[in-house]
């Protein structure tokens, strides 16, 4: 195998034309840890803020690699990995690191592939699926609950209407009036977004909101404290900079196999789908990452690779 392998990386912050495709050297494995040659890679928008510079104190490497999530084929393995064998093929989880031909992880962050599942759609399963179910967990949804989750068309909203629905909550989901069907596929009760959203909602269930998931930035943090009688079942996952000033939640925990097994599981069971809305080759990620900016569309954006 070469010691070279192709990348996405920038060097310095910016739109989506500093992204550059460049042959970087394939990481070293550890005693523990397996290379996995990726299939395919989710595209998220915490990418497209880490390469734009929107958290400002972050340094990057140069160059610096994107990805977080992965599904792929284990290429080979540490002397001390017993969990997984060389051609397994996995989904997995990383930082920072996904969107290339190799990825080197600790054994503990892949999990074996439903055998009926794509490649895309394994490759974009972690971190939305992790997120949803910590967030999820952070509020306390449960039976009864009447969660209304914001951008619930995204990546995290897809998966947290599923994981609540399966919950036994009630969903209302803000999304364009073009996704309104797809809400309704997923479970959710579909409503636009928009200035009269808090009256919308009061209208929509007059009986009240018991919690909030926030998907989608300040606009909507704001309405959920207004529908939502305590702010400790709010959670943010785009407004974090606003969590202490509010006082609502944002996801806390560590991804672990053990969840994401969980999520494999009811994958296998018919239980939980990924929606890939598009599919883009390592080489296009420019495009991919314009695609996340232009805020259209339903489900995930993943870049294919090694296919």
């Amino acid at each position: 195998m070469s010691q070279q392998m192709k990348a996405a990386v920038f060097n310095q912050f910016g739109g989506a034309e500093v992204i550059e495709i460049k042959r970087v050297p394939v990481p070293n494995i550890g005693k523990d840890q397996v290379l996995i040659k990726v299939m395919a890679a989710g595209l998220q928008p915490v990418d497209v803020k880490i390469r734009s510079g929107f958290f400002k104190d972050m340094a990057i490497d140069s160059p610096q690699l994107l990805g977080n999530e992965f599904s792929g084929i284990v290429e080979e393995v540490g002397p001390d990995v017993i969990s997984v064998s060389k051609g397994d093929q996995v989904i997995g989880w990383t930082t920072l690191s996904a969107h290339a031909e190799y990825v080197v992880v600790n054994s503990n962050q892949v999990v074996k592939k439903p055998s009926h599942m794509g490649w895309e759609e394994a490759g974009a399963l972690s971190a939305s699926g992790q997120t949803a179910f910590m967030a999820l967990d952070g509020i306390n949804i449960s039976k009864g609950d009447t969660l209304l989750i914001h951008a619930a068309a995204g990546g995290i909203g897809t998966m947290a209407v599923q994981l609540a629905r399966m919950r036994g909550a009630k969903v209302i989901g803000t999304a364009s009036v073009a996704n309104h069907d797809y809400l309704r596929k997923l479970g959710a009760i579909p409503i636009t977004y928009g200035n009269d959203l808090v009256e919308n909602v009061k209208q929509l269930v007059p009986e009240g909101v018991d919690a909030a998931l926030d998907a989608a930035g300040p606009e909507a943090l704001y309405a959920s404290i207004k529908l939502v009688s305590s702010n400790d079942r709010i959670i943010t996952t785009a407004s974090r900079h606003l969590a202490e000033k509010t006082g609502v939640k944002t996801v806390v925990g560590e991804r672990t196999q053990a969840r994401l097994y969980q999520l494999t599981q009811l994958v296998e069971e018919g239980l939980l789908e990924v929606y890939v809305r598009k599919t883009f080759d390592l080489d296009d990620a420019i495009e991919a990452h314009r695609e996340i900016e232009s805020g259209h569309g339903h489900g995930k954006v993943v870049l294919t690779i090694n296919q």
